[in-house]
């Protein structure tokens, strides 16, 4: 009896901690069939700094509502079809993400297999450095690599943005830590069989490592498509910046379209994660079994 009440414990506070998560997607979805007039007069007034008990009634707070008074999709109408910014932004973010996704996957297994299965001097201490690389905060390494793309001269172009997001550290470490339980077994027999460096990676490192390449091809989709730092410093064309840049201005601008936005916005990522889930899961647990 005591048992079963831990676990009703358990479960409730875990469902807790998923209604506080996910409460904010659920707001944006809700908010987003407000109509543009509704949202002004909810979230634009600013609650006026006045502590005088007399006046105490002349504030005026914000009205946070999750059922809208008015069901509309005019929203999602303006998003998509008046504002064509929107969609050129998109496809600039798709611009960026898929080169950094397919580039690092590519790196990332080959250097993977080359720390995990070859042998050759120094490989403990190169992998070392790559560990002490992907532990440095993101803005220790933003200036050397503004430096190196202003030399090859790629400032404003999405390839400053795409060759550092290519060579990232953390697809290495991820893929490097799953095939590291791949049993040598496999690449003995491979061995003994005849076959090379390349077959046994085209042909049984790359297939058995599937999980660890979805899971790392969420976790790059996930980290690219919400950048904003690197936009804002590397692109100069205002046409050229991603949408998570485009967002941010909007949420400033145009409050009655920015939930609608955010909903199209959290699409690609929250499909990507349903449809994944299994392989993200898997892939993270199984790359932290052996180091």
């Amino acid at each position: 009896m005591k048992k079963q009440a831990q676990n009703i414990t358990i479960v409730f506070i875990l469902n807790l901690f998923a209604f506080i998560f996910t409460f904010p997607m659920f707001f944006t979805v809700l908010n987003s069939f407000m109509s543009n007039e509704e949202i002004e007069d909810r979230y634009s007034v600013t609650a006026a700094i006045n502590y005088d008990p007399p006046n105490i009634a002349d504030n005026h707070f914000m009205n946070i509502g999750l059922i809208p008074d008015e069901v509309t999709i005019k929203q999602y109408y303006i998003v998509l079809i008046e504002k064509t910014q929107y969609l050129v932004m998109f496809w600039n973010s798709i611009k960026i993400v898929l080169p950094v996704i397919c580039g690092q996957i590519i790196v990332s297994c080959m250097a993977a297999y080359s720390f995990s299965i070859l042998k050759f001097r120094g490989k403990d201490s190169l992998f070392f450095i790559y560990i002490v690389v992907m532990l440095m905060p993101f803005q220790v390494t933003l200036v050397p690599n503004y430096i190196i793309a202003a030399k090859l001269h790629l400032v404003g172009s999405y390839l400053s943005i795409i060759f550092p997001g290519i060579f990232n550290t953390f697809g290495v470490f991820l893929l490097r830590q799953y095939i590291s339980y791949i049993p040598n077994t496999y690449t003995e027999a491979a061995k003994i069989d005849g076959a090379g460096c390349w077959n046994i990676f085209a042909n049984i490192i790359v297939p058995m490592s599937k999980t660890g390449i979805a899971a790392l091809a969420i976790l790059t989709f996930i980290d690219n498509w919400n950048m904003v730092e690197q936009p804002l410093i590397f692109i100069k064309d205002v046409l050229k910046e991603p949408l998570s840049i485009y967002l941010s201005a909007l949420n400033e601008k145009e409050k009655g379209v920015a939930f609608a936005a955010s909903v199209f916005y959290m699409l690609p990522m929250l499909l990507s994660f349903l449809y994944w889930e299994d392989h993200l899961v898997e892939g993270i647990e199984l790359s932290g079994i052996k180091a």
